[in-house]
């Protein structure tokens, strides 16, 4: 069984369907026997390489306080908290997203398994500990937290690899109708779109399952 996952390492909701998933397969004995692929999905293509606080550009693109913007991060905190993550909202910041999904991409082409862990990796920095994952060097320590070579994974984010993937995942994701993330297809037969409670995961794994 294969399931293709849209994501982006910047969207709280990706990081809770990960999980979700993730305890989906376990429930059906299937973690080990399942092929997870990460496909790339730009929440924002243009974003400004500029890091900021997330907080402040989520107020001036709502044209909200700072309060409120705070405000609007704390029902997605509170969901995350019943998968077991720690989300710091307030301290996440915003940039361009492109890098790491090359990065992850590059991962995956040797070792799925090892793209699974850097995503991993990445989300957990992001969202529990308010970390960049957008700068180079902020990247390559990533990657190395998470196993990866580091002077293989600088060579990657220093250049330009993976960039026309990252296009053609969206396209694909375009095609299949996908317009957010997280986006799960199942051996290209049966989609999940959403952060759908484990129950939504688990009927569509049987589908899967018996239709094999």
């Amino acid at each position: 069984m294969q399931i293709e996952v849209w994501a982006d390492v910047v969207c709280p909701w990706c990081f809770i369907g990960k999980r979700r998933l993730q305890r989906a397969l376990a429930d059906r004995g299937l973690s080990e026997d399942v092929e997870i692929v990460h496909r790339a999905f730009q929440l924002d293509p243009t974003a400004s390489a500029a890091i900021e606080p997330t907080v402040d550009r989520l107020a001036a693109k709502y044209g909200v306080t700072r309060d409120d913007a705070l405000a609007m991060m704390a029902n997605v905190t509170e969901v995350a908290a019943g998968e077991g993550l720690d989300f710091a909202l307030d301290r996440t910041l915003s940039g361009n997203t492109l890098d790491a999904h090359r990065l992850v991409l590059w991962a995956q082409e040797s070792d799925p398994v090892a793209a699974q862990r850097l995503l991993d990796v990445l989300y957990s920095a992001y969202f529990e500990q308010g970390r960049s994952v957008f700068g180079v060097n902020d990247l390559v320590g990533l990657a190395a937290e998470a196993g990866l070579d580091a002077d293989a994974a600088r060579g990657v984010v220093e250049g330009a690899t993976y960039a026309a993937q990252v296009e053609a995942d969206q396209e694909l994701a375009r095609a299949f109708g996908a317009t957010g993330v997280p986006f799960f297809v199942i051996d290209r037969a049966y989609g999940v779109s959403g952060a759908q409670p484990v129950e939504v995961f688990l009927s569509a794994l049987d589908q899967a399952a018996a239709s094999a």
